[in-house]
């Protein structure tokens, strides 16, 4: 059932004084391919989806923020001057972005807020980053006059991640987050910024997330394990190649030249990243063509990567992607930061009830539990609701 702004006012007049607000909608993301080059300054493909964090705030003439969180029944109050901040994860995403538009100069003042999310949780649709775009927008909204910029807004939630959460993460998910736009995914240069809208109509094809159920927790996981192997062996092609600052700038001769100085391990995130990066744009030249055969070749490709050179796939989502292949869709392949989560499968129209009949059966039989079929719907970015 999709969230609506009366689900979080109610709340909101409920737990608060009985007024209201002013309510904002950030979006979750799905990303097409470009997966873990963010963090490598290279190329993503990702768009906004429907689903995604509503949020109700309001002024409160104090220093404090007393904010609510509706699908945890939880309540949390921070000062606004505790450098500390509170404890509950939830609540520092929150807190974080308060403190870092602060920073920017933004003279945020305590409020009243309650917020709720139809994004699945761990799924890697980035709800984390829908909830930071979410009071990014609102801050500068309500007490930023609109000053601060939308790629500063993006920015903003991933200095949050990085200092509140110990998320190394790149920029992607909130730059999707911000920037979306209804019937269209985008194409971004992680190093530079630019980025260029693709309309994204797909004929005959529908683009569908399978969640596996299985949680991922970020946090001080492996993700961070893996961003620092590529920092590693950008570092050693940097000795004999003072040009190349990250892997983007590899290509397959250098990792070649470094394999016997870096790790076995190290050495298969890099082939991963470097296979990646073209792989994005050989998507970006076939989605120009209408050639949905390669874009589907190349999310197999992708996915075959993140699961055996990248190590961050599990057996739900293996299995769910070899159901693919075996059902005949186009192209399927893990979405997000992996070891949980969804697949993203671009399936053509005719296959579309079967595919999921299928997948619903053989999954339930397998692991004990159904997954949760999500049909996607590009959509817009951060916005004020009313």
């Amino acid at each position: 059932m999709k969230l609506t702004i009366d689900d979080v006012r109610s709340r909101f007049i409920e737990h608060f004084d009985g007024t209201t607000g002013s309510v904002y909608a950030s979006p979750g993301r799905i990303n097409l391919i470009g997966e873990h080059t963010d963090y490598n300054d290279g190329f993503v493909f990702p768009g906004a989806v429907q689903q995604g964090m509503i949020a109700e705030l309001k002024a409160n003439g104090t220093r404090n923020v007393r904010a609510y969180s509706i699908d945890l029944k939880d309540y949390v109050e921070f000062s606004l001057d505790d450098e500390k901040g509170p404890k509950a994860s939830w609540a520092r995403y929150i807190f974080g972005v308060c403190r870092e538009m602060m920073a920017l100069g933004v003279p945020v003042e305590g409020f009243n807020t309650a917020f709720a999310g139809d994004v699945p949780l761990g799924a890697g649709m980035s709800s984390s980053a829908a909830l930071e775009s979410v009071y990014a927008f609102a801050l500068n909204d309500m007490f930023g006059d609109n000053k601060i910029d939308k790629m500063t807004l993006a920015k903003v939630g991933q200095a949050t991640e990085h200092k509140y959460l110990g998320v190394n993460c790149g920029i992607m998910d909130q730059f999707a987050s911000v920037f979306g736009k209804a019937g269209n995914l985008m194409r971004l240069d992680c190093r530079s910024g630019e980025f260029e809208y693709f309309p994204f109509n797909p004929q005959g094809y529908k683009l569908v997330l399978v969640n596996s159920c299985v949680k991922h927790e970020l946090v001080g996981s492996p993700y961070n394990e893996r961003r620092l192997s590529c920092e590693r062996v950008a570092a050693a092609i940097n000795k004999l190649h003072p040009e190349v600052k990250s892997l983007r700038d590899a290509d397959w001769g250098m990792l070649y030249e470094v394999k016997e100085t870096v790790s076995e391990e190290d050495a298969k995130r890099a082939k991963y990243v470097i296979g990646e990066k073209e792989r994005v744009l050989k998507v970006c030249d076939a989605l120009e063509k209408g050639d949905y055969e390669t874009v589907g070749e190349m999310m197999y490709a992708t996915h075959e990567g993140l699961s055996k050179d990248y190590e961050v796939s599990c057996v739900e989502l293996d299995y769910l992607n070899d159901l693919a292949k075996e059902a005949g869709v186009t192209g399927s392949r893990i979405m997000g930061g992996g070891f949980g989560g969804c697949t993203i499968n671009l399936v053509s129209e005719e296959l579309y009830d079967s595919f999921v009949n299928d997948v619903k059966t053989k999954f339930r039989e397998k692991f004990g539990k159904d997954p949760i079929i999500i049909d996607v719907v590009i959509g817009d970015g951060s916005r004020k609701l009313c």
